[in-house]
């Protein structure tokens, strides 16, 4: 069976329709639990995951950690019951029957991987994105699209890295995939394009190409979220940059 972590902070927007559109597409005997995970939220997040736990059927526990998504992801699978893990951001939403197909790969005989995703959003860019995630590179993987890993693997892998404030995702993404041990199911995740939207669409693809790239030729964790801080949650709409600053930025 799967247990469901969704970090959040400060998520009151979507955390709601989230929680009731899991509920709505998936069956609640393939579900051991559902585990909010709040980082120290101050809006109404914590108030409105408590009214879902009255009135859904569905075993949804709110708890807390520190802040930052890899923590509050090792919090939740810690606490977790069920044999499967299911890492979820809380502006993503899985397809109907996405514990159906979880559970059918891992019967399988593959003990992590994703959905491909689409971005809630008409702009070209994003929907060639979201298009080219249905592969399997490597290069096309990313925390929206969800994560399913066996208990037992996760633990043996030693979990999300907590130096990590961005990009621990892709640290566990690189472990499996240098085990073999990777598959993307074929049926579509929505997740948010928020972000695109707020700060520009070219601004946000720049940047997380600089980090990726960063990260590539070795900066370390305190780097990439310093360079994160400063330049995706800082940086303006529309602002103009050279993609031949991507490696003089380091």
């Amino acid at each position: 069976m799967i247990t469901i972590v969704i970090p959040v902070l400060n998520e009151s927007k979507s955390i709601n329709d989230l929680l009731i559109h899991i509920t709505e597409n998936a069956s609640e005997k393939n579900i051991t639990d559902i585990l909010v995970i709040d980082g120290g939220s101050t809006d109404a997040t914590r108030s409105i995951v408590a009214e879902c736990i009255e009135t859904t059927a569905f075993p949804i526990r709110l708890l807390f950690s520190e802040k930052g998504r890899a923590k509050q992801m090792n919090t939740g699978a810690r606490a977790a019951k069920g044999s499967v893990l299911y890492f979820l951001h809380a502006d993503s939403f899985p397809p109907n029957n996405f514990d159906t197909d979880i559970l059918s790969e891992v019967a399988k005989g593959n003990l992590a991987g994703c959905f491909s995703m689409k971005f809630d959003s008409t702009h070209w860019w994003l929907k060639l994105v979201g298009w080219f995630t249905k592969f399997s590179w490597r290069a096309c993987r990313g925390g929206d699209q969800s994560q399913f890993i066996t208990k037992n693997l996760f633990t043996e892998i030693g979990g999300f890295d907590e130096n990590y404030g961005i990009y621990e995702d892709n640290i566990l993404i690189n472990e499996l995939y240098a085990r073999n041990e990777f598959t993307v199911i074929p049926k579509r995740l929505t997740t948010s394009a928020r972000l695109y939207h707020e700060k520009g669409v070219w601004n946000i693809q720049y940047h997380f190409l600089v980090i990726y790239f960063k990260k590539w030729m070795g900066a370390d964790a305190t780097e990439l979220q310093t360079y994160y801080c400063a330049k995706v949650r800082g940086t303006k709409k529309n602002s103009k940059r050279s993609i031949s600053n991507v490696f003089s930025d380091k």
